[in-house]
């Protein structure tokens, strides 16, 4: 039951980012900035510490109390994660809108999910999946395999996106980092630029786990207040709340700084204040994109407890991503005016990414229940040891 809460909270925190940016769509009369910003205020500094309030109690004095390591790693790995979505804009511009976001989102996949397993395995901690685990166990090698079919499906449906710019000819217009697309393929460029946007956008997960001693601490207070749950194996549903308020004031730190240098850029400070846009409705819009922003994350938390922050919660987080994303796609009628051979192709890559994480929930599915065989063999050697 666990593993299928996991993968449930998974899919609410995909459909929460795969849609977020639908409300921005709604605003009028202002340059993306000038918006962005306004959203990432509610996305990076208004929303997680309300969350935490919320759901952790005391979870101000953990963030006091933890060593200045912990907190800044995490707040390192969130201000690179940062630089890896303004750098997002480059690789789509000179890779084009979806082979860079293939790239990109393939690199961030299998570099979010792998790297802290190796790491791991380099230095070991207990309640920790390594990358030895995964390639030594059945359920570790079903939770790879998914890795890889989801990464044939990014394939899949970058080629499909491919067709379709041919098809529609979209050379021009704006990217979603508020720079001007060009024409401007350059394979070599784009594809070091690409690498490097999508190793700092893993940089996420790796502030999860840099921020996992504050977690830790409320989670054993929580266990404390709940002997009974804690006896039964269950974890704190909202353990990486109080994680997220430091690693999201690093992302805010350069999203700010670049929404700022693009405001002075394109003159466009004076969004914030102008009476000829309707400002409640774009303030309000706005918020709405931020807030349903940090929701994926919000639930992304729920699910890693309830299937392990391992790589296994990382890839079902992007898969779940790419599958709604494509999925608004059909929906809002992007995909009307292609080819039948278009629309095929990517029908296929939506198939191939619900057949990854059935895969993934295959995988932690034994997991699941190889973890709970060593329980009762330890309650047994334990009853027998007495």
């Amino acid at each position: 039951m666990g593993v299928i809460l996991g993968v449930i909270f998974h899919f609410i925190g995909g459909f929460a980012s795969g849609s977020f940016y639908i409300p921005y769509k709604k605003v009028k009369g202002w340059h993306w900035e000038s918006f962005w910003i306004v959203g990432g205020l509610f996305s990076w500094l208004i929303v997680p510490p309300l969350a935490a309030w919320l759901t952790v109690p005391g979870f101000a004095e953990v963030i006091r109390q933890m060593d200045f390591t912990t907190l800044g790693l995490t707040f390192l790995f969130g201000v690179l994660w940062g630089i890896g979505g303004c750098t997002y804009g480059l690789g789509v511009r000179y890779l084009g809108v979806a082979l860079g976001s293939s790239i990109i989102l393939g690199l961030c996949m299998v570099f979010g999910s792998l790297i802290p397993s190796i790491y791991y395995d380099v230095y070991p901690k207990e309640g920790k999946d390594t990358f030895s685990m995964l390639t030594s166990s059945t359920w570790g090698q079903i939770v790879l395999a998914g890795l890889v079919v989801c990464v044939i499906a990014i394939i899949i449906c970058g080629k499909a996106g491919v067709l379709k710019e041919k098809q529609l000819r979209l050379s021009d217009g704006n990217d979603p980092h508020g720079m001007k697309m060009r024409t401007e393929y350059k394979f070599g460029l784009g594809l070091f630029v690409a690498i490097i946007s999508g190793v700092l956008s893993a940089c996420f997960n790796f502030g999860l786990e840099a921020g996992k001693p504050m977690s830790d601490v409320v989670n054993e207070a929580w266990k404390v207040s709940h002997p009974v749950l804690a006896k039964q194996g269950e974890e704190f549903l909202f353990r990486n709340n109080v994680t997220y308020v430091v690693l999201l004031w690093g992302g805010l730190t350069t999203n700010f700084i670049w929404c700022m240098i693009l405001n002075a850029r394109n003159r466009s400070f004076g969004d914030y204040v102008n009476r000829k846009t309707p400002l409640l409705r774009n303030y309000i819009f706005s918020a709405l994109a931020g807030t349903t922003w940090f929701l994926q994350f919000f639930f992304y938390g729920m699910g890693e407890s309830k299937l392990g922050n391992g790589a296994s919660s990382w890839i079902l987080h992007m898969a779940f991503i790419i599958l709604v994303a494509n999925m608004w796609g059909i929906v809002l009628g992007e995909w009307k005016a292609v080819s039948k051979r278009t629309k095929t192709v990517i029908a296929i890559g939506i198939v191939t990414i619900i057949a990854s994480v059935l895969l993934v929930g295959r995988g932690n599915q034994l997991h699941s229940k190889q973890k709970d065989k060593e329980k009762d063999q330890n309650q047994v050697t334990l009853v027998g040891g007495r």
